[in-house]
Formats: C-alpha cells, sequence, structure tokens
C-alpha cells in the first residue's frame, strides 16, 4: 500500500511538473513575442519619427522657398509698374509736343502772307487751302487722343496694380498654409518624442513588475545593504 502511494505521489509531482513546464514555456514564447513586439514597434516609431523630420524640413525649404519667390515677384512687379508709368509718361510728353508742334505750325500757316505768286485773286490754291484744312481740322482730334489716352494709362496703371496685390495675397495665403502644416508636424513629432519617452518607462515599470519589484521593496532594498550597493542600486535604476 505504501509503495501505491508512493506511486501516486510520483505521478502527481511528475503531473505538476509537466504542467509547471508547459506553463514556463508558454510564458516564455508571450515574453518573446512581448519582446518582438516592443523592437517592431520601436522600429516603426522610429521610422515615423525620421519621416516625420523630413517632411519639416522639407516644409520649411518650401517655406523658404516661398518667401523668397514672393518677395522677388513683388520687386519685379514693382519694376515693372514704375517702367510702364515712365513710358506712359514719355509718350504723353511726345503727343504734347507733336500737338504742340502741329498747332504751331497750323497757326503759322494761317496768318503768314501768301507770297504775291497769284496778284489777280491773292488767294491760295485750291490744294494747299485743302491741306490748310486738315492740319486744323487734326488739331481737335490729337487734343481728344490725348485725353482718351490718359484714360487708358491710369487704366492700365490700376490693372497693373490690382495683379500685383493679387499675387501678392495668394502668396501670402500659401505661406500660412505652410506654416500651419510645419507647425503641425512639429507638433506630432514632440507627441512622438513624449509617446517613446513614455514607452520605455512603461517597459521599465513592466519589467520592475515581472521581477516581483514595487515601491516597499525598493526602498527596503535602499535601507539595506552598504553605501556603495545603494549607489549601485540608484544607478541600475
Amino acid at each position: 500500500r505504501r509503495s501505491e502511494e508512493t506511486a501516486d505521489l510520483l505521478a502527481e509531482k511528475s503531473r505538476v511538473a509537466e504542467e509547471e513546464a508547459m506553463l514556463l514555456s508558454q510564458k516564455a514564447s508571450e515574453a518573446e513575442q512581448e519582446i518582438t513586439r516592443i523592437r517592431l514597434n520601436n522600429m516603426k516609431t522610429e521610422e515615423e519619427k525620421v519621416h516625420l523630420e523630413r517632411k519639416t524640413r522639407e516644409a520649411e525649404l518650401l517655406t523658404e522657398r516661398l518667401v523668397q519667390e514672393s518677395e522677388r515677384r513683388a520687386a519685379e512687379a514693382e519694376k515693372l509698374k514704375d517702367e510702364l508709368l515712365r513710358a506712359r509718361i514719355a509718350e504723353k510728353e511726345a503727343k504734347e509736343k507733336l500737338l504742340e508742334f502741329l498747332s504751331r505750325n497750323a497757326y503759322t500757316s494761317a496768318i503768314t502772307p501768301v507770297p504775291n505768286l497769284f496778284p489777280s485773286t491773292q488767294v491760295l490754291p485750291s490744294d494747299l487751302q485743302a491741306d490748310l484744312q486738315t492740319l486744323q481740322l487734326d488739331a481737335d482730334p490729337l487734343q481728344s487722343d490725348l485725353t482718351s489716352y490718359d484714360l487708358i494709362a491710369d487704366g492700365d496703371v490700376d490693372q497693373l496694380s490690382l495683379e500685383i496685390e493679387k499675387e501678392r495675397v495668394d502668396y501670402w495665403e500659401k505661406s500660412k498654409h505652410l506654416q500651419e502644416q510645419l507647425r503641425e508636424l512639429r507638433s506630432e513629432i514632440e507627441v512622438m518624442k513624449v509617446g517613446e519617452k513614455q514607452c520605455e518607462l512603461d517597459q521599465l515599470h513592466e519589467e520592475q513588475v515581472r521581477l516581483g519589484e514595487n515601491k516597499y521593496s525598493t526602498l527596503k532594498k535602499v535601507k539595506s545593504g552598504s553605501t556603495k550597493a545603494r549607489v549601485a542600486f540608484f544607478e541600475e535604476l
């Protein structure tokens, strides 16, 4: 009977040992899977961080180029506006001189005595009279053209000013949009950095829990042992 009890005890111990072995194997497998998951998560986090940092640098460069391009185009627009104004002024002066010249010639022709080439009539030939009338009639259209030219020139300048202002607004809106994107990217990077730090702390806590550590056991270890051991313990934390 005693031998039967001994056999039963041995069988029970064998069963318990087998269950413990299976449990330990399962725990080891779970621990290995967790380590693999943490490594993959760290790799993914690092890749995302690198990707976001690259996007941030690209956004900063793009914003800088946009600002430079905006300043360059604004300077070009101002230069074109000045050149247009100078050209319109020069054209206006040229037309005024032409009008003055034609008016003076017409007035001179009207008051200058006709040479006594036709003593019987004392009048100009018909072809000269026609030329004189043409010069006199042309003076009023020139003055009208000059007035309409002033209106056209002012219209061109106003249109150019509107186009310049529109370009400035467009570039300002694009620059503002890029700046907002840049702030969002930086915020995402900061969140990832905090998450990565928190993940490291969580891993440390899980490791301490796995080893059965808590604040009471930690205090107990700190109080026990030599000073050198205490320093070494703190360095390990």
